[in-house]
């Protein structure tokens, strides 16, 4: 099974399947050493680098992510 035919069958679960196969998923990674989280970032952020270079993202400015993150902490 492909990961996008997996993100499609997840999807159809109810809010409180997903929230649960959620916390599930991210429960797993917590046994991962620092050298398989290393190898995990590096290859999102190449995704992303490749995503953006593609024009398939959406970039937004670094002043403009911290003024929002700022709104919502007030």
């Amino acid at each position: 099974m492909s990961f996008d035919d997996l993100k499609a069958e997840a999807l159809k679960l109810t809010p409180e399947s997903r929230a649960r196969l959620a916390r599930e998923m991210l429960l797993s990674l917590e046994g991962l050493s620092e050298t398989e989280v290393e190898r995990l970032w590096v290859e999102e952020a190449v995704r992303r680098d490749e995503e953006a270079d593609r024009g398939q993202a959406q970039l937004v400015p670094a002043d403009e992510v911290f003024k929002r993150a700022m709104a919502r902490l007030e």
